[in-house]
């Protein structure tokens, strides 16, 4: 019923130009998709675009988990000219679960058919009205014409961290940097730079989790999108 992951060893994927783009970064309040966005922005902005950025904030103080009210995260509109304001609709959406994308479903915020990616933990989890949430809302999504990407977070984040939930944010930033083609050295520097001042038997670990999200290059996830720089022949600030 749902789409898996296709993995593949060679091949390479669609590059698509443009001279803008605004993605939104979801999850519950707490699992670090605010601070997913934020390093995100800078590591655009430090690239040479132009970037326009708006924080999501819970609407409940100390929301549970999983809950629509609960979504907390960041809004990156980037482009390759002076950006002035968060735009209408989301073309891409990651989300850490199925409940948090409620909200921008009801405001609509998602452009009609953009790509979500989604943590698919919850296909298989103990408890089976989690599962029957997350397969219900899927296949809603998809019958609205959104396409849904499922992406294994957790999983992956597993291979370096015991708790997924200190990485998990940074698998995001390794996959926001993949599918934007950003400067891997420059997202490398800008994650060292944001954990400098943690203790190195957490740091290191959690540093390491934005690796599997650059292997989506391997993997059909999503089209590469690629932007020319803010200052170029005939357009300058």
């Amino acid at each position: 019923m749902n789409d898996k992951i296709v993995k593949i060893n060679t091949g390479i994927k669609q590059t698509v130009r443009t001279d803008e783009h605004t993605v939104e970064i979801l999850s519950d309040s707490g699992e670090g998709a605010q601070t997913a966005g934020q390093m995100f922005a800078k590591i655009v902005a430090k690239s040479g675009n132009s970037v326009w950025t708006v924080e999501i904030i819970p609407a409940e103080i100390e929301p549970p988990a999983r809950s629509p009210a609960g979504a907390s995260g960041n809004r990156i509109r980037l482009g390759a000219f002076p950006i002035t304001n968060a735009g209408d609709e989301a073309e891409l959406v990651v989300g850490f679960n199925e409940q948090v994308l409620h909200g921008g479903i009801w405001e609509k915020r998602f452009k009609p058919g953009c790509r979500i990616l989604l943590e698919n933990k919850w296909a298989t989890h103990a408890d089976n009205s989690i599962v029957e949430a997350y397969i219900s809302m899927v296949d809603k999504l998809k019958t609205e014409g959104f396409q849904i990407i499922e992406i294994p977070m957790e999983e992956e984040c597993h291979k370096y961290v015991e708790d997924a939930r200190r990485g998990k944010n940074m698998f995001v930033v390794g996959l926001l940097c993949n599918i934007y083609a950003r400067d891997l050295q420059l997202a490398r520097d800008e994650i060292r730079n944001k954990f400098k001042t943690k203790m190195n038997l957490w740091f290191n670990p959690t540093l390491n989790c934005w690796r599997p999200g650059l292997t989506g290059r391997r993997k059909t996830w999503i089209s590469v999108l690629k932007f020319p720089p803010v200052i170029s022949a005939g357009r300058r600030w």
